[in-house]
């Protein structure tokens, strides 16, 4: 749950200077494979490309994923960039077979969970009439 996500990555994301872009491969089973840092980016932002996200599940062998990254200002409420990378990458990996669970997005002492907000059923029911 988007909870325990936050416990285990929020005390090595919260005094992070940088936005840094995670993601966790999960097996079929949803426990844990590896969790890997794949984009850093400056005080506001990420650069985040499908292509390497999609190229690191499959060398994990991953049958799911989950997205995290840090706001260093410590409001974690997301930006309209964060909804159109959120979008773009589960389309992405929706096609490829690979489903995202959640991306949670850690400030100073709380979160915010696409998934609790019901925003990542949304994009699934949204890229039903895409693919």
């Amino acid at each position: 749950n988007s909870r325990e996500l936050f416990d285990y990555l929020y005390h090595t994301l919260r005094d992070r200077k940088r936005e840094e872009f995670r993601v966790l491969f999960l097996d079929a089973k949803n426990r844990l494979l590896a969790a890997r840092t794949l984009f850093e980016g400056t005080l506001t932002a990420s650069g985040v490309y499908p292509r390497e996200v999609v190229r690191a599940a499959l060398d994990h062998h991953a049958a799911a994923l989950l997205f995290a990254h840090n706001h260093p200002s410590g409001d974690p409420d997301p930006s309209p960039e964060d909804v159109a990378i959120t979008r773009r990458l589960a389309l992405v990996c929706r096609a490829m077979g690979i489903p995202v669970h959640d991306h949670i997005i850690i400030g100073a002492n709380r979160y915010f969970s696409f998934a609790d907000q019901g925003l990542m059923r949304r994009l699934e029911e949204e890229q039903r009439g895409l693919l």
